[in-house]
């Protein structure tokens, strides 16, 4: 572990070392193997750290067969094997406090609830963590909240310690470790002892605060969505600037949001269910109109009518006549969309006649013997589309 330095010194930013290896993987990745090391590399649901080794960008990091390699962006220059690598800080601190926290919580949610963390992810924005129950409270999880910060803001130590697989039996731990050799506990004083071999700050008052973000059931678990320490800033800062813009667009103060959206979202289903009325009797009317025509084969072509609105019109007519023939043609979007009904008395089989024309348009679709719909490609018109098909209704229909 002596070349591990952020064992030693998670705070070190900076450091020097030699180069024992430069090389290239199959994929074609450059990576470095230095004589120690302040970088961290991906493990225990931690991400690595990034930066630079003499001036060239640190893009991953991994341990590999008890090497620790290096992904760079470009090739080291020659300097007499001498190496001078500086660590991302924000970015190195972030994690330490997302760690930390995550450690905090799954405590407290093992000291309250007495359920076990089963996995945790570190991402870009928040963290999760699975739990092993199948439900969890409002109450409950406020519960877990509240003592999780209390304990930040005893600001507690978190001491490292490196222990033998016999000593273990002498801390209360919260999950067995996974390894058996090279075996580092994290400590929290009274509260937490868990096997880690991530980066963590000296103290939890460093973690700052803890906000849960939200959380499902999974199966036969719960996954949890969290942020710590900057983190809830930013949060806060992103949902405080949406709160602004509303405020203006719903001339309402942010206490009174709830209140007002929940009114304009009944508005929007009573103006919705209004709408849809009116269509519908338009719809009827356009249907009577057809059928006044009394031709036993109706073909239209619209513009801008979707699908479902071609499929509501043509149940409408066929409703209205048992012998009428239907197929309406929509141009929309770029594309040609088309459906084709009878009455129940009318001959022919629509599914047969949807698979005859669709090849003309390059199209998909589908149906049974009564009502059928497709689209495809514009590579003609709706007017051109429909001549094809009334110029071959007589064969194309034929049962």
């Amino acid at each position: 572990m002596q070349n591990k330095l952020y064992y030693h010194d998670p705070y070190l930013t900076s450091f020097t070392a030699t180069v024992v290896k430069q090389q290239q993987e199959e994929d074609g990745r450059i990576y470095a193997v230095l004589s120690a090391t302040a970088f961290y590399p991906t493990g225990g649901g931690q991400p690595h750290d990034t930066g630079t080794i003499n001036g060239v960008k640190v893009i991953g990091v991994e341990e590999i067969d008890g090497e620790i390699r290096h992904y760079l962006d470009s090739q080291l220059s020659e300097t007499e094997g001498k190496a001078t690598g500086e660590i991302n800080w924000k970015r190195r601190f972030d994690h330490m406090q997302q760690h930390a926290g995550q450690h905090i919580l799954s405590a407290a949610f093992e000291r309250l609830l007495g359920c076990q963390t089963i996995s945790f992810h570190l991402g870009k924005e928040t963290l999760t963590i699975d739990l092993d129950i199948e439900e969890l409270a409002v109450e409950d999880a406020e519960k877990v909240e509240k003592l999780a910060n209390e304990i930040i803001l005893e600001n507690r130590p978190i001491e490292t310690k490196w222990v033998t697989a016999g000593q273990l039996s002498a801390y209360p731990l919260r999950k067995q470790p996974s390894v058996t050799e090279n075996i580092r506990l994290v400590i929290i004083p009274d509260f937490d002892y868990n096997g880690c071999g991530g980066t963590h700050p000296r103290a939890t008052g460093q973690v700052a605060s803890i906000k849960l973000l939200d959380w499902e059931r999974q199966k036969k678990k719960v996954r949890v969505q969290f942020v710590c320490g900057s983190r809830v800033l930013e949060q806060l800062d992103r949902k405080h600037r949406i709160l602004r813009e509303l405020g203006p667009l719903l001339n309402s103060p942010e206490q009174d949001m709830p209140g007002v959206l929940e009114q304009l979202l009944h508005s929007k289903k009573e103006t919705e269910k209004s709408l849809e009325a009116a269509q519908d009797r338009l719809l009827q009317f356009e249907a009577r109109e057809l059928l006044g025509t009394d031709e036993k084969l109706v073909g239209k072509v619209f513009n801008n009518r979707t699908v479902q609105e071609l499929q509501n019109l043509a149940r409408l007519v066929t409703a209205g006549a048992d012998d009428v023939t239907v197929y309406f043609v929509s141009e929309m979007d770029g594309r040609l969309q088309f459906v084709c009904a009878r009455g129940k008395a009318a001959p022919g089989s629509m599914k047969k006649l949807v698979g005859q024309v669709l090849p003309l348009i390059n199209g998909k679709g589908g149906g049974n013997d009564s009502f059928a719909q497709g689209g495809g490609a514009t590579v003609m018109d709706g007017q051109q589309f429909l001549k094809q098909i009334l110029s071959q209704h007589e064969q194309l229909t034929t049962v």
